[in-house]
Order: structure tokens, then C-alpha cells, then sequence
């Protein structure tokens, strides 16, 4: 009796170390953290705690939402590195910080102030659907419509995706571009063009709808 339980004393011994020593498997990376890191590391983009995953707006860029029927028109005047995304039927222009509080001026100095037109400028403590980065899964494994398969019903997607290791200010539409001689977009030009194109989305689905009196 008294050997047997020395002889199993050692045993019990080595196999706790070994345990111990033995490192836990690790947990996979859930795919929102993925995206997560890909934004805070390999952009330096801020992103707000929680799912769905957003972005502040305000810190390095704020944007202009529109109908995506009308912001294709305007992707001409947007530099190449210019980020836009998508989501649903509108369209997200990334423009300079600070673009929010100049849309209400600009738009009366360009005299579309006094129309309704479906147009919004998003700055500072606004927050954006983060969309998934090209070539990843979204946070619910699934391939997003880049790749060719079904489109994620309301999920917010890069139709222009920012580059990593470049400066997204250098590239965003600016009010100080006005008359300058810099690379970066014009603000002025952007939105007078959104604006003329969401003017003519209003006039066509007026003239859509029956009328009361008929």
C-alpha cells in the first residue's frame, strides 16, 4: 500500500507540469476582430467599440451620403485614391473633415439652398457602418460581393477602398481647393454635381407618382 502510493506520487507530479507547461490552443480571431485591426492597424482609422463595427466621423474625414444613382455621376471629380463606399441604394463620399458644417453654405452660395434634395453631409459625432475590407469575410463569415457571389443585403461595402500606408486627407474632396493649385478634389465641383443629378432624381420620381386628380 505505501509503495503503490509512491509510485504513483511522481506520476501524478510529471503529468500537472506537463499540463501546465502545455499552452492553451488559441482562440481563432473572430472575423470582426479581423476587420477591427485592419482598420486601426494597417489604416489608422479610429473604430467605435461593438458590432456592427463603425467608424467615427470627424477625426480625418466626414461624409457626404447620397443616392448612389447620383454619386456615380460624381466620381469623375474625386481623385483616384478617393474612398467611397457603398451601402444599400447610397452612396458614401468620403470627404475632408469638416465638409458637414460647409454643405448648408455651399449649398445656398451654389443656390440649391432652397430645394428639398436628398442629400446629407455627416461630420463630427456621426458615426459610419464600417464597410468590409476588400478580399475579407464580413462578421458573419460571409464573402462579400466583390468576390462574385450574393450581395449583403444592407451591409456596407468599398466600391473605391482606401489604400494602406497612404494619407486618406491627401486625397479627399476640400473647400480649400477652390482656386488652388493642389492635387486634392475639388469640394465646390462635388457637390454641385451631386446636387444637380439628386435635383433630377426628385423631378423624375414626381413626375413618376399619378396625379391626386386623376
Amino acid at each position: 500500500m505505501v509503495a503503490t502510493g509512491r509510485s504513483t506520487s511522481p506520476a501524478i507530479s510529471t503529468a500537472s507540469t506537463v499540463s501546465a507547461a502545455v499552452p492553451f490552443p488559441r482562440r481563432p480571431l473572430d472575423p470582426s476582430d479581423q476587420v477591427r485591426r485592419w482598420y486601426e492597424n494597417e489604416l489608422g482609422w479610429a473604430t467605435v467599440p461593438g458590432i456592427p463595427l463603425r467608424l467615427p466621423l470627424g477625426l480625418r474625414f466626414d461624409v457626404l451620403d447620397v443616392p448612389a444613382e447620383a454619386g456615380r455621376s460624381a466620381l469623375r471629380h474625386l481623385a483616384p485614391g478617393s474612398p467611397v463606399a457603398v451601402q444599400g441604394d447610397r452612396m458614401r463620399l468620403l470627404v475632408a473633415a469638416g465638409s458637414g458644417e460647409e454643405l448648408p453654405g455651399l449649398l445656398d452660395w451654389l443656390e440649391w439652398g432652397t430645394l428639398a434634395l436628398d442629400l446629407t453631409a455627416i461630420g463630427e459625432g456621426g458615426l459610419m457602418d464600417a464597410p468590409v475590407p476588400p478580399g475579407r469575410c464580413s462578421a458573419t463569415g460571409a464573402r462579400p460581393p466583390w468576390t462574385g457571389t450574393a450581395a449583403l443585403r444592407g451591409a456596407a461595402v468599398w466600391l473605391r477602398p482606401p489604400e494602406p500606408g497612404c494619407e486618406v486627407e491627401a486625397s479627399l474632396p476640400t473647400l480649400s481647393a477652390l482656386g488652388g493649385g493642389g492635387d486634392a478634389p475639388d469640394l465646390v465641383r462635388l457637390v454641385n454635381t451631386v446636387a444637380t443629378h439628386c435635383h433630377r432624381l426628385r423631378l423624375r420620381r414626381a413626375c413618376a407618382q399619378p396625379s391626386a386628380l386623376s
